[in-house]
């Protein structure tokens, strides 16, 4: 099997990458299953091992376990997300059971447990450095979620539950993966592209190019596609189908269909929940992240709630007005809001996004996410078009500090393709660590812009490059020794500080002023657009917020519900809850249930959707260091930054890592006023 399956031969490329070239669908299953042997051998080795538990050999070996497991499941998830095909899903909906199966076997390995509790037993005795107990509570923790303490009969139903879990996760993903590439909208002449910008209009000739629709636009549902459209369309019933099609992935009646999908992932939620005696789902998983109760969540997602929506409330009476001076008194629906929203934008603030996106080339603005990088944490990044990647559109660049030592690797895929699931979101194909041997990390950030000639980005498209960016840098810059501890294996309403706190840098004037350019005169863009921009950021923040604020809210409700199988419409539950709530009319949410990937795919933001706005409360503080010292890149904030946030992983409590950098607990006062969600 190593002569003819290139997985489990050495992989001698760059920086342990594996050889894309050779790799088939068909080599997944046989190396996965002989990586998992593997490593369960190795941890029987431990368990086996006749000498006292100690941390080295228990802790730190079970880091070092599963080290070719890790590297092939990396590769496999990130082909699955990045570049997949029917071939490639169909060992994804095969291998799910069995790869929640092994982690089961792992944490519910008893006699390797036994190890484990009894070190952390007496873990104030064993004059561990802060890193190593950091570890070893971090592994106890994560054997005890995972069933270890569980009878018997108990861990039987557990794994079994996983393993269903990992199936129904993988079918909701590939259900909205096949939603969004198997729809278009055709615009057929030019009465269907009234009103669209050139740029868009280059995008829609692509995307048509692109399914094979002849000479002809199309608007599909990447974001990058859709989301303009519905901003600068005058035609508002292909508005309204645009929406239609955008609002409804996931819930469509057939193979397709995620509404029985959400009922059968919480029920067994609930179900695991219980196993470990927590009342709901909400409950056990709170446990493990910053704000440990659903009533922590609560008090910040309503407060938010209450205030932004009186700020929707403004806005959408500026809407109304800009609607009554063009004479058009339609009521303002779900697939108009954006439409007028645009209009007041350029009535009141001057800012026409014609105007704007010609500044804002992508080829231009990840050279500004580098320079930022490097001004604050002195790196530098090196073109690799010799490294071979899994895609024409992936990008290499080879990482080294100030002092020119070699920090990673970075790839960069940056545009949509029906191969690959819509957002954006950095991953790994190695992590940082030094235990048994050195290895750098290879991160890889995915954005879905539409490919343009040039790509020209919004400048909320510039926010999503930077917010990748700062999570790549989360991973690239990690400086741990162990495994479990490395990058962005942090709790999850900690992982975004980095990754927004690093957005901040994209609307300084002087990154502005440096970086964006007119993409055909190369003239910088003008101080007094600058200013216009800055003036209309809090427009349309009431309508942003509320539209998060009601998906975290959502996620709470059904994670919280005590007898979910008794809701036979989850559909009908979240829009009944919503109204119940106050909704604003015609705002709608981010995402809705039936294609919720943050909720549905995986259990990362399963009762944790509020992370973005609890992390946002840090890093809108934490930024603040920055404006308190005089610069947005003053080096000793910058060298504190890395220190204490960007460098240190997990090794160190996330509260007790933002009081190091900030002197003090983090505060409301700046997210309010950076939101403009404050009194009229």
């Amino acid at each position: 099997m190593q002569a003819t399956n290139p997985l489990l031969r050495p992989w001698t490329a760059p920086y342990g990458l594996p050889p894309f070239a050779e790799v088939q669908p068909a080599h997944f299953e046989p190396a996965l299953t002989q990586a998992m042997r593997q490593q369960r051998e190795e941890l029987d080795a431990i368990a086996a091992n006749p000498e006292a538990p100690s941390f080295d050999n228990t802790i730190a070996a079970f880091d070092r376990s599963g080290r070719s497991f890790g590297s092939i499941q990396m590769l496999f998830q990130n082909l699955c997300a990045s570049e997949t095909s029917p071939a490639l899903q169909e060992v994804q909906r095969q291998m799910a059971p069995a790869l929640a199966a092994h982690e089961s076997a792992i944490y519910m390995h008893a006699g390797l447990f036994r190890r484990v509790a009894a070190l952390h037993e007496k873990r104030a005795a064993l004059g561990l450095a802060t890193e190593q107990l950091r570890l070893l509570e971090r592994v106890h923790l994560n054997f005890v979620r995972a069933g270890a303490l569980l009878a018997p009969a108990a861990q039987k139903r557990y794994a079994e539950i996983m393993q269903q879990l990992a199936a129904l996760n993988t079918a909701f993903a590939q259900n909205v993966l096949h939603d969004e590439s198997s729809w278009a909208l055709e615009l057929k002449g030019e009465a269907d592209l009234a009103g669209l910008p050139e740029s868009v209009r280059t995008v829609a000739k692509m995307a048509a190019a692109q399914r094979g629709l002849g000479d002809s636009h199309a608007i599909t549902l990447g974001r990058a596609s859709i989301l303009p459209f519905l901003t600068f369309s005058e035609r508002r019933d292909l508005r309204e189908q645009a929406w239609r099609a955008w609002t409804s992935r996931g819930e469509h009646a057939g193979e397709h269909d995620n509404r029985p999908l959400i009922g059968q992932i919480l029920v067994l939620r609930q179900e695991q929940a219980r196993l470990h005696g927590y009342a709901t789902y909400a409950d056990y998983a709170l446990v493990d992240r910053m704000a440990r109760t659903p009533q922590a969540v609560d008090k910040l997602l309503d407060d938010v709630w209450e205030r932004a929506k009186p700020v929707v409330e403004r806005e959408r009476a500026a809407l109304q007005q800009a609607q009554r001076a063009e004479g058009n008194t339609d009521t303002i629906e779900s697939w108009d809001w954006r439409y007028w929203a645009e209009k007041v934008r350029q009535r009141d603030y001057a800012v026409d996004d014609a105007e704007v996106k010609p500044y804002f080339s992508l080829d231009a603005m990840v050279p500004a996410a580098f320079d930022c990088a490097s001004r604050l944490f002195g790196l530098k990044f090196t073109p690799r078009p010799d490294i071979a990647l899994y895609h024409p559109d992936a990008r290499a660049y080879e990482v080294h500090d100030a002092q020119q030592r070699p920090v990673g690797l970075f790839i960069q895929d940056n545009f949509a393709r029906p191969s690959k699931r819509s957002g954006a979101w950095m991953s790994s194909l190695a992590v940082q660590h030094r235990n048994g041997r050195t290895v750098l990390p290879v991160i890889l950030n995915n954005n879905n812009n539409a490919k343009g000639s040039p790509t020209l980005l919004s400048f909320d498209d510039v926010r999503t490059l930077f917010h990748e960016f700062g999570h790549g840098l989360h991973g690239l810059l990690s400086n741990v020794t162990y495994q479990e501890l490395s990058g962005t294996n942090v709790l999850r309403d900690y992982v975004e500080l980095p990754s927004q706190l690093f957005e901040h840098w994209m609307s300084e004037p002087e990154v502005l002023r440096k970086h964006a350019r007119h993409v055909e005169t190369g003239q910088p863009i003008p101080d007094a657009l600058i200013a216009k921009l800055q003036a209309a950021r809090k427009f349309g923040q009431g309508y942003d917020t509320v539209r998060y604020t009601a998906s975290a809210l959502a996620d709470m409700a059904v994670h919280r519900h005590p007898d979910p199988a008794s809701v036979q419409d989850w559909s009908a539950f979240e829009a009944d809850f919503l109204r119940a709530r106050g909704l604003p009319a015609a705002t709608g949410q981010m995402h809705r249930l039936v294609h919720f990937q943050h909720l549905f795919n995986g259990d990362g933001y399963a009762a944790g959707y509020y992370v973005y706005l609890w992390a946002e409360v840090l890093d809108a503080d934490a930024y603040d260091a920055f404006r308190e010292a005089g610069s947005p890149f003053a080096p000793e904030v910058a060298a504190r930054l890395l220190k204490c946030i960007y460098s240190a992983g997990n090794s160190v409590e996330p509260a007790e890592a933002f009081r190091a950098f900030r002197g003090r607990d983090p505060v409301i006062a700046p997210l309010l006023q950076k939101k403009g969600l404050v009194a009229a």
